[in-house]
């Protein structure tokens, strides 16, 4: 397998890579606008957009969108999040330059029909209702706003039912003037895929685009602090969270074997003591989210009462930085190249990577360089990280739920600190 990357002139990328062996592909267009580039005001705009992807362009109707890729069997979707919006297919290899002419026209030429527009509006506002109403998904809005307040990385990824209720038909295609150009576009398709033919026709497609006004979001500013709202709940939901590194810092393998040894799997230090040794909890798990120039790392556990658990999750945190086993970085280190590897088996995975790594690196990593860097983990430095993960800056905790009786940050903080 190869990676094969083309720049237009006027900026759009298109990055591709063969998977031998295959009849599908995955394909899509990624472009470098999500919740951190919107302003205040335009919170939740960027997903607004994305629903009205599939609502109708100059040349097709919602139905027929959805008919020209079900009628080969494929599938079409969007999604957005903080650094990028994305909308990708899969389809088997002989339809690709379909899928890729679907998108495109989704892309060029939204119609924004101010009908379609207040339809899907009670669609995210229903949505928006359906997050509220799942704990664990508001407790992981309230964290990341704590941790980077009065910024577009703390703000929420769906906006305000009030901001979302403003939205018109202008400030969809303004936001679509400011951060769509081709310059912050990147074509990304993996399985049966011919690079040069779907260069071709990305010339043809997009090849017309003038680049955008050059913009400059601002770095995030972590900050730390606490989150806490009493609701009558089941269950007490408790996230905290450190500062870890983004995408771009040689940390974020380090990062990401710690979040393994805490939390990411049934041999977990926090499932083994919290949840099979006291039977406290029955979800509880750690990550290491990264973006481009910062990262949470993030402890989440639910419980029916929160009794000694939180203090337990500071004793593990603690102990990592002085007790760590080889064995336990040498387990963590093969999950990682197996979630790795048996992940990138999927092109729809494998088309997703490469538009990250463009986005972020603008090169593609080879697996192989990954895997040496996942390999090049050791005890010595995951204990030096959480050692100094924990004497850094102020920790984050949300929670949410009966929530009376739980430890607050400065206690927290103390039992951290030992």
């Amino acid at each position: 397998m190869s990676v094969a990357l083309h720049t237009l002139p006027n900026g759009f990328r298109i990055v591709t890579e063969h998977m031998p062996g295959l009849q599908s592909a995955a394909v899509g267009v990624w472009v470098s606008a999500g919740g951190r580039h919107e302003r205040a005001e335009q919170n939740g705009i960027a997903h607004f957009l994305e629903h009205m992807a599939f609502k109708g362009t100059r040349t097709r109707s919602a139905r027929d969108i959805a008919e020209a890729i079900e009628d080969v069997g494929g599938d079409l979707n969007a999604y957005t999040s903080r650094e990028a919006t994305a909308y990708y297919a899969r389809v088997l290899g002989a339809d690709l330059p379909l899928a890729v002419d679907v998108i495109a026209d989704i892309l060029l030429n939204p119609a924004l029909d101010p009908a379609e527009i207040e339809l899907e509006r009670g669609v995210i506002l229903q949505e928006i209702a359906q997050m509220l109403d799942t704990p664990d998904d508001v407790i992981f809005e309230r964290l990341q706003e704590r941790a980077y307040p009065d910024q577009p990385m703390g703000r929420g990824i769906l906006g305000s039912a009030e901001r979302v209720r403003a939205f018109d038909r202008g400030d969809l295609s303004g936001f679509v003037a400011e951060h769509y150009g081709p310059e912050r576009m990147i074509l990304a398709a993996a399985g049966a895929v011919d690079h040069d033919r779907l260069v071709r026709q990305a010339e043809a497609l997009f090849g017309h685009l003038k680049p955008g006004p050059r913009r400059e979001h601002a770095p995030a500013r972590y900050a730390g602090g606490e989150s806490r709202a009493e609701k009558g709940l089941e269950q007490v939901h408790f996230a905290l969270a450190f500062e870890s590194p983004g995408y771009r810092d040689p940390d974020i393998y380090t990062a990401q074997g710690l979040a393994g040894v805490l939390g990411g799997g049934m041999s977990s230090r926090l499932f083994q003591e919290i949840r099979e040794r006291r039977g406290l909890c029955y979800a509880i798990f750690a990550h290491a989210d990264a973006y481009a120039d910062t990262g949470l790392m993030t402890i989440y556990a639910g419980a029916g009462e929160l009794s000694g658990l939180p203090m337990i999750v500071a004793d593990e945190l603690r102990r990592c930085a002085g007790d760590m086993t080889g064995a336990e970085v040498a387990r963590v280190r093969a999950r990682m190249k197996a979630g790795l590897l048996i992940g990138l088996e999927n092109p729809a995975n494998r088309a997703e990577r490469l538009a990250r790594m463009i986005l972020i690196r603008n090169r593609v990593p080879g697996i192989a360089e990954v895997v040496e860097k996942i390999d090049a983990v050791t005890v010595g430095a995951v204990r030096d990280f959480a050692g100094r993960m924990l004497a850094g800056a102020t920790p984050t905790l949300a929670l949410y739920g009966p929530v009376r009786g739980a430890p607050d940050l400065s206690q927290l903080r103390a039992r951290l600190a030992g």
